[in-house]
């Protein structure tokens, strides 16, 4: 009888972790940077194509990267262990105003992206991610 109410609880927790996970792709696309940091804990790290660091770090690289190539992420996949889940995007976007000191230049692009969660009590602990810069930079016209 514990071991299925242990079941039970876990299998609870686990589609909390989903839903924490949603809840920032959610956030991350309609552009609500407050609420995409309001999912992570306090000592939350992130770790990215742009390098790591903690919440504040990561905010106004956020906030310019949704606003200036209109970032949409659709989940593909998503797959959930215990505190862990991980999930695959098709990312799409726009260049509209400059990124990094590059563009605007109008162009769209769609790649693939991956990012990689720890949650807990429904916060983000540790994120994550990777997507193929390299594609995005010569689909917006932005590759030497």
């Amino acid at each position: 009888m514990t071991i299925a109410n242990e079941s039970v609880a876990l299998t609870n927790a686990t589609t909390g972790n989903i839903e924490t996970v949603r809840a920032y792709v959610d956030a991350f696309n309609r552009g609500d940077i407050d609420a995409v940091c309001n999912l992570f804990a306090k000592e939350a790290q992130i770790w990215g194509v742009l390098g790591w660091g903690n919440v504040e770090e990561a905010r106004p690289i956020w906030k310019e990267v949704t606003s200036s190539l209109q970032i949409e992420l659709t989940i593909d996949a998503i797959v959930a262990d215990g505190d862990t889940v991980v999930a695959r995007y098709t990312e799409r976007g726009k260049s509209v105003k400059p990124f990094r000191g590059l563009g605007p230049t109008n162009k769209t692009y769609e790649l693939l992206a991956m990012e990689w969660f720890e949650v807990k009590d429904n916060l983000i602990q540790r994120r994550w991610g990777t997507r193929d810069s390299g594609s995005q930079n010569r689909q917006l016209g932005l590759a030497g």
